[in-house]
């Protein structure tokens, strides 16, 4: 399993106890049905809360039978034959579990309800961090740089990786992640609780929760230093120090990943840990985590695997984007690796806003991971700033670090904060728009996917796509045109209308004042003419009235 960090290692406190974890032997059962379960579709309120229900009430999205528990019984079943149960999935519909005594395996594969065992080859027992490593750069306290407005200022250290997005144009809209819940999926987030990049996140109450999938019950602060890096790109909230792209929502904090071990039991916590967001009803998820090689190379993915379909945690990543979440994940920092450069799972999968890393400069970092998937689709999605990001420090300073891990949450942050503003936009609304307003949106490339996202431009097109669905539409004729073409005026209108023309990107591209004397207006313009080819959106405004459409230049 490649893992997508790139910097310098901060001790090895947690040796000695990553041994402990992959050093019994670990399985995987696999269930033949949900059966006789005591929990029903009808009652979803029984495993889903308010929030998880809520989501799929508002985009109407069906309770389906893999939203339904594993059935307890079974659960219970496998427990008495004496194994410890680690994590539970209903989307896979089995359980993970840890023994020292393998026969006890041969009693459960005899159950009726138990259609297969895998077993997960412990790791080699490992003396450092399997990360790699890349240069912390001090950055402190005391920051010195050109800020264009005292709003810029604020951003501290994060100003560029912020600025890059055009992000900063939602925040000063009063758009900070407000009400949006962003689970964070790592391998552990130590001093979180101290470091004051982060106090307002707990003064706050806006930290939900914690759930370690590593060692079910344990805590998810010591264990190690990379989820507090990730979580500093959105929740960083010190103005003049550091402030993330979503300061003002609210998190889960979910350990799946074990920082001694590359074993394909960590996919498996991996959806376990997603079923566990989709539960509590988080919006978005970041994951920077990525899988491709095993310490046992039986369960090693070849590139073949990477077509959307086959790695377990690309299936889990699939479904939460089926119940109505985005999922963020870091494309991979094996762009310079000349026989894997690809993207690892889940970041393969379709749904998944997979995130490549550029400079501060916009030029693509030269570790970043490219595409395609194996069967043949554009990856990654989009970019962000990922070389030099500003991060935060164990102390109350902030460094400067590289890697995928650090632009997929920069973007996921944003993200949030695009959908505060549009609440009634999808998970794959979200995605398509921002595609459609990148900088390569018109020469989409697998190095750099459509480009690095413009928040301003992607707001503007949401705004108009929303308005849309919304208002009463305007009949255009002939419809594709060339030059001109003529438009149904709506009745309540009189006196004179503006009629605006937008670019998928939400540009505006032409505008005129007519007289209304009659219900139908011929709109003609020599700028017409010249328009590149495509779909574009006509606005009709006049006597407090707004009504839109679509016309297709040819």
């Amino acid at each position: 399993m490649k893992k997508e960090f790139l910097f310098l290692l901060y001790g090895l406190f947690f040796v000695s106890m990553g041994v402990a974890q992959i050093a019994p032997n670990k399985y995987y059962i696999q269930f033949t049905d949900k059966k006789n379960s005591p929990y029903s579709l009808d009652h979803p309120e029984q495993f889903l809360t308010k929030r998880a229900l809520a989501r799929r009430a508002r985009f109407r999205i069906p309770i389906k039978e893999n939203d339904l528990p594993v059935n307890p019984q079974y659960v219970d079943s496998v427990a008495k034959t004496g194994v410890k149960i680690l994590n539970t999935s209903r989307w896979l519909n089995g359980v993970t579990v840890y023994t020292t005594h393998p026969e006890l395996l041969d009693s459960i594969r005899k159950f009726s309800f138990v259609k297969n065992v895998l077993k997960f080859a412990p790791a080699g027992r490992q003396q450092k961090d399997k990360f790699k490593k890349e240069r912390l750069l001090p950055v402190g306290r005391n920051i010195s740089f050109k800020a264009a407005t005292i709003s810029e200022a604020q951003y501290g250290a994060a100003l560029t990786q912020i600025k890059q997005l055009n992000g900063m144009y939602l925040h000063e809209k009063g758009f900070r992640g407000s009400g949006m819940v962003i689970a964070v999926l790592d391998a552990g987030f130590s001093h979180v609780l101290t470091q004051p990049l982060f106090d307002s996140l707990i003064n706050d109450h806006r930290l939900l929760g914690t759930k370690d999938f590593v060692l079910p019950g344990g805590d998810v602060y010591p264990p190690h230093y990379h989820g507090r890096m990730v979580l500093s790109c959105m929740a960083a909230d010190a103005p003049g120090l550091m402030v993330g792209t979503a300061p003002r929502a609210s998190y889960w904090l979910l350990r799946s990943e074990d920082v001694s071990s590359e074993n394909v039991i960590e996919e498996y916590n991996w959806v376990s840990a997603a079923e566990f967001a989709d539960s509590v009803g988080a919006d978005i998820i970041n994951s920077s985590l990525g899988y491709i090689a095993f310490d046992d190379p039986a369960f090693s993915h070849p590139y073949s695997d990477m077509n959307g379909k086959t790695c377990i945690s690309t299936k889990g990543a699939e479904i939460a984007a089926s119940k109505g979440i985005l999922v963020v994940n870091s494309a991979g920092n094996d762009g310079q690796n000349a026989v894997f450069p690809w993207i690892g799972a889940p970041a393969d999968g379709d749904s998944v806003l997979t995130v490549g890393a550029v400079t501060a400069t916009g030029v693509r970092a030269s570790f970043s991971s490219i595409g395609p998937t194996y069967d043949g689709r554009i990856k990654p999605t989009l970019m962000a700033m990922g070389q030099l990001d500003a991060v935060a420090d164990a102390t109350d300073s902030v460094v400067r670090a590289s890697g995928t891990s650090f632009s997929s949450p920069v973007l996921a942050g944003m993200c949030a904060c695009l959908w505060e503003a549009h609440p009634d936009a999808t998970n794959m609304q979200i995605i398509e728009v921002l595609k459609k307003t990148a900088s390569l949106t018109d020469h989409p490339n697998n190095y750099m996917g459509w480009g690095i996202p413009d928040f301003v431009k992607a707001d503007s097109c949401l705004t108009q796509l929303l308005q849309i669905r919304h208002s009463k539409s305007i009949m255009a004729w002939p419809n594709p045109f060339f030059d001109k073409f003529s438009i149904e005026i709506p009745q309540n209108i009189s006196g004179e209308v503006v009629v605006t023309l937008f670019s998928a990107e939400g540009r505006e591209v032409f505008s005129k004042v007519y007289p209304v004397e009659q219900n139908q207006l011929l709109v003609s313009g020599a700028s017409l003419a010249h328009l590149p080819q495509g779909v574009y959106v006509i606005k009709v405004s006049g006597n407090g009235s707004v009504s839109y459409g679509k016309v297709v230049k040819r």
